[in-house]
């Protein structure tokens, strides 16, 4: 039996304040607009909100790079403002986790200012620098918003690392005072009473000493440098150290952003008796889409590779660690445009999607708009982007000869800011998200698909996602039962079991377009069936033997056995 907790039974509520709402007409959302939409959120059902960063930053990468961990960025407000969006939280029985980015910095944080300034300055070690080789950068590792991942300083004639932006350098947690740093600033925020952590590629903090060369591809340029700072030597040490001296003094929830996780790694950070984290992002369900070489390498989900991936996390972590259950955030494409049908089936695809993954074991994350439906978006114009991943890719895929036409198309599918257009409210100008002009374009399909629309109607999305979240309260086995799969080779079907003492749940979706057909295996046996929750009208008492599944049909049966 799991070990009872709040953290396991919550739902979360993903903000990227930048797209929210925006009070003050500068197009951008900002902490104000996120307390007005409270009611609307506590409406919904959700627990906690967590809120992508809000700190002072340059905003090269969207606030995640952070010039002052301690202050609010301008554009988002002040922290009065700040400290009022918490009370009124509290108030309504939410919990706030905050956003902790510390692989890097800013460029320019006080510390990374200190730090270029000489090779004897106090500051110097709190960051990675090195001497060129051979008139080059100190290794070939790539960034991950591609090109190389150190940059030249001519003030001291060294490179520092940076994994992401040039404008992101990475911290060096192998000096002791920078953990330290970190640990005061989490503690400043956990005094100020939020509720938790979600930490940005926190499995990145811990590079392999000598920061060998990676395998070059052919090719390439540069090399990924992922298997030297993925889950690296200290890191379990470092987290285990986080943990004693901070994060164990608070009854918080922490979640750790890990590409690249594996099972057994998952387990080592998220086990009961290891003293680390609560539970992790993984994202191997999110490349499952992707070509051998990369996110940009479009092709269609298999449903057996995502049946095989989601088993193998929720068998591999059960009794012994806890997943985290998501299939959109402000990094990944809208779920309805990218594993079902945001056109015919819209409506039914949405609601489908969020009882399989809301029927899961582990704690289910919405991101903001998937409660209505939000779908991709596409620009005419590279212009209309703003994402720096985005732009980087186009810029060099242009250099290298591909057709700009054919980079569109892997945008419209995987860009960030299919994620990013703000939060569609009405359908008023600008989704009812602004009254200046907003700082990302709203999706046109505003008129259709908006929240005044769904909230109060019975059959929108959101009365959908508020039921699911009410059953996740009335009914224990929903987040304790143990996970099976059934029909695991069935091309278009999704069907699985929850099971808690003498209850089981029968969950059964259908990830096409077309009719399927369901037939229970012949050695289920159960006693009594109730229907907890379908998105067609159903009579629930049909029998459950065979189900006609209509395209993107969902149902969740109650069993006794």
């Amino acid at each position: 039996m799991e070990n009872k907790t709040w953290w396991k039974e919550s739902v979360v509520y993903q903000i990227y304040p930048r797209s929210f709402k925006d009070t003050n007409g500068d197009g951008i959302g900002d902490l104000k607009g996120i307390t007005e939409k409270l009611d609307y959120l506590k409406d919904l059902g959700v627990d906690v909100i967590w809120l992508s960063p809000v700190y002072e930053s340059p905003n090269d990468d969207n606030g995640y790079d952070i010039s002052n961990y301690r202050e609010i960025m301008k554009e988002f407000g002040t922290m009065a403002d700040w400290d009022e969006l918490l009370s009124h939280m509290h108030d309504r029985g939410m919990k706030l986790m905050m956003d902790l980015v510390v692989n890097h910095s800013s460029d320019e944080h006080e510390w990374f200012q200190q730090s270029r300034k000489s090779k004897d300055n106090p500051y110097r070690d709190y960051y990675i620098w090195r001497p060129g080789k051979d008139g080059k950068e100190p290794n070939n590792w790539e960034s991950v918003f591609s090109g190389s991942a150190w940059k030249y300083d001519e003030q001291t004639d060294e490179y520092f690392l940076h994994l992401f932006s040039k404008k992101q350098p990475d911290l060096n947690w192998e000096n002791p005072q920078v953990r330290q740093e970190v640990y005061d600033l989490m503690t400043f925020w956990l005094k100020k009473g939020i509720d938790g952590f979600r930490m940005d590629v926190i499995n990145f903090i811990s590079k392999v000493p000598g920061l060998p060369d990676g395998e070059l591809q052919e090719g390439k340029k540069y090399a990924s440098g992922a298997p030297y700072y993925m889950n690296g030597p200290r890191i379990h040490e470092f987290l285990q150290e986080m943990n004693q001296q901070v994060l164990s003094k608070y009854d918080i929830m922490t979640v750790g952003e890990m590409p690249g996780v594996t099972v057994d790694e998952a387990k080592a950070y998220t086990g009961a008796d290891r003293n680390e984290l609560n539970m992790v992002f993984q994202f191997e369900h999110m490349d499952l889409d992707s070509g051998p070489t990369e996110k940009w390498d479009v092709r269609p989900l298999n449903l057996l590779d995502l049946k095989q991936n989601i088993t193998k996390w929720q068998k591999g972590l059960e009794g012994s660690g806890w997943n985290s259950l998501y299939l959109n955030n402000h990094d990944q494409p809208r779920m309805v445009s990218r594993f079902a049908d945001d056109g015919e089936y819209w409506a039914e695809s949405a609601k489908m999607l969020g009882t399989f993954l809301h029927m899961l074991q582990g704690t289910p994350y919405i991101y903001q708009g998937e409660e209505i439906g939000m779908t991709n978006v596409q620009f005419d114009s590279i212009d209309d982007y703003k994402d720096i991943e985005t732009l980087n890719m186009y810029k060099e895929k242009v250099e290298a000869g591909v057709e700009p036409e054919q980079i569109m198309q892997s945008i419209y599918a995987k860009g960030r800011d299919n994620a990013r257009t703000p939060m569609q409210w009405d359908d008023s100008e600008n989704a009812g998200f602004t009254t200046g002009t907003p700082w990302l374009s709203v999706n046109p399909n505003y008129h259709e698909i908006n929240a005044a629309k769904q909230v109060g109607d019975p059959n929108s999305i959101f009365t959908y996602y508020q039921q699911l979240i009410k059953l996740r309260k009335q009914h224990e086995i929903m987040v304790y039962g143990t996970y099976d799969l059934l029909l695991p080779e069935h091309p278009t079907i999704y069907a699985y079991t929850r099971i808690l003492d003498n209850e089981k749940l029968l969950v059964v979706t259908n990830f096409s377009k077309e009719t399927s057909l369901f037939e229970l295996p012949k050695d289920f046996s159960y006693k009594t069936q109730e229907l907890l929750i379908s998105n067609y009208q159903v009579d629930g008492n049909e029998s459950i033997e065979k189900i006609e599944l209509k395209p993107y049909e969902a149902r969740v049966y109650r069993l006794t056995i």
